[in-house]
C-alpha cells in the first residue's frame, strides 16, 4: 500500500538552538489537545545509554494510553500518578545513533538503529541499547519505525504464546489493526493458514498481509461457520472467553493480546485476560495472555522475516513531528489501513 505522505510547514524547518530540540510534550493527561510542539533540552545519555537522532518515529495505541493515562493501573505502575513522568511522548524509533555512553558495547555512533525509546516524537532520544537493532537495509527509516512494539508484540503472540508450526488453522482477531497485520503475516511465515477477522472496510487490506481467509464481523459472527482453530490471537478484546473457546479446538490455544473494551482502572480487556489465566488450568485448552516489550532479540528475528521478504510493514499515513497530534487522533478513530509513522 504506497505511503500518503503530508510535507512540514515552513515553521518546521527552523532550527532549535544549540542544546536544545523540537519535540512534542505534554504536561498533563488528556486528549491530543494536551500534546505541544516546542523546543525542549535535549537529552544527555548515561552511561548504558545511547543517543539517537531521530528519523522517524511509529505510533501504536499505547501512545495514546500513555497520552491519556487511561486505564488508571497505569499511572499507579510508576507512568505518573498526576502527570506523565517522561514528557515526551512516543516509544517506537528508528534513525542514527550520534553518541554511546561509556558503558555500552555493540552499538557505536553512525550505526542506523531501530527499536524503543524514551520519547520518540523529538529529534533526539535516548534509549537502552538492548532495546535497538540493525535498522533491515531494505527499509526506509518510516517503515522500521512502523514495526517495533506492533511487530514483537505479534510475534510473542503467535510464536512465544501461540507455538504456531506448519499446517496449522489459526485465527487473528482484529487482523486489520497494528498488531494484527504483523500477526497475519508471521503466522503465515510459520506455514499457517490464516482467518483474519475485520470490517468491510478493510478486508483488501487484511487480504494484502496474506490472510487465505477472511470473516467480515459486520456480516458474519466468528464461530458461525463451525470452524474450529488450533490457535486464536485475539486483538479485538470485546468477545467473551466462553465464545472463543467454542471456535478453538479441543487442545487448542488461546491467545489474547490487549483489546481496547474501555474500563478507566485496569480496563475491560485485561480483566478478560487475568479471567482466562486463572480458567486455564481447569480446561485442556491453553488460554494465555501477552504483555511484550521490544528486544533485541525479538527484533533480530524480526529483521530476518524482513530480509526474507516473509514481513512487510504497511503504511498508511506519514506526518510530519508537528503534527503528531493529528497523527494520534487518526489512530484513536481506528480508520488508518495500516500503520502510522511521524517523519522527524
Amino acid at each position: 500500500m504506497a505511503t500518503i505522505r503530508r510535507f512540514a510547514t515552513a515553521n518546521d524547518q527552523i532550527e532549535p538552538r544549540a542544546g536544545t530540540m523540537h519535540a512534542v510534550i505534554q504536561n498533563r493527561y488528556g486528549s491530543a489537545d494536551v500534546l505541544q510542539y516546542a523546543t525542549v533540552a535535549r537529552p544527555v545519555p548515561g552511561e548504558d545509554d545511547v543517543l539517537i537522532r531521530v528519523r522517524a518515529a511509529g505510533l501504536h495505541i499505547g501512545d495514546w494510553h500513555l497520552m491519556t493515562g487511561q486505564p488508571y493501573l497505569m499511572r499507579i505502575m510508576g507512568f505518573g500518578l498526576r502527570a506523565p513522568k517522561n514528557r515526551v511522548r512516543g516509544t517506537d524509533v528508528a534513525g542514527t545513533v550520534v553518541a554511546v555512553g561509556a558503558h555500552v558495547t555493540g552499538v557505536q555512533a553512525g550505526d542506523e538503529v531501530y527499536g524503543t525509546c524514551r520519547g520518540s516524537y523529538a529529534e533526539y532520544a535516548t534509549a537502552c541499547p538492548d532495546t535497538l537493532a540493525p535498522k533491515p537495509a531494505n527499509l526506509s527509516f518510516e517503515q522500521a519505525a512502523a514495526i517495533p512494539t506492533s511487530a514483537v508484540t505479534a510475534l510473542t503472540a503467535v510464536r512465544d504464546a501461540g507455538h504456531v508450526t506448519t499446517g496449522q488453522q489459526v485465527l487473528v482477531i482484529g487482523a486489520s489493526g497494528g498488531v494484527g497485520l504483523f500477526a497475519v503475516q508471521i503466522a503465515k511465515a510459520l506455514g499457517a493458514e490464516v482467518t483474519g477477522v475485520c470490517s468491510t472496510t478493510k478486508v483488501d487490506l487484511v487480504r494484502s498481509a496474506g490472510a487465505d481467509h477472511i470473516i467480515d464481523y459486520t456480516q458474519a459472527d466468528v464461530g458461525s461457520n463451525g470452524q474450529r482453530y488450533d490457535v486464536i490471537i485475539d486483538m479485538g478484546g470485546n468477545r467473551p472467553l466462553s465464545k472463543l473457546r467454542r471456535s478453538l479446538s479441543r487442545r487448542g490455544t488461546l491467545v489474547l493480546v490487549g483489546g481496547e473494551g474501555g474500563g478507566r482502572w485496569i480496563g475491560d480487556a485485561m480483566g478478560r485476560s487475568l479471567r482466562a489465566l486463572v480458567l486455564s488450568p481447569f480446561v485442556s485448552q491453553k488460554l494465555r495472555m501477552v504483555v511484550a516489550t521490544a528486544k533485541r532479540r525479538d527484533l533480530q528475528a524480526l529483521s530476518e522475516l524482513i530480509d526474507g521478504n516473509l514481513v512487510t510493514p504497511i503504511i498508511d499515513m506519514t506526518y510530519p513531528l508537528s503534527d503528531a497530534p493529528d497523527a494520534i487522533r487518526r489512530l484513536r478513530t481506528g480508520q488508518a489501513h495500516g500503520k502510522l509513522t511521524i517523519v522527524v
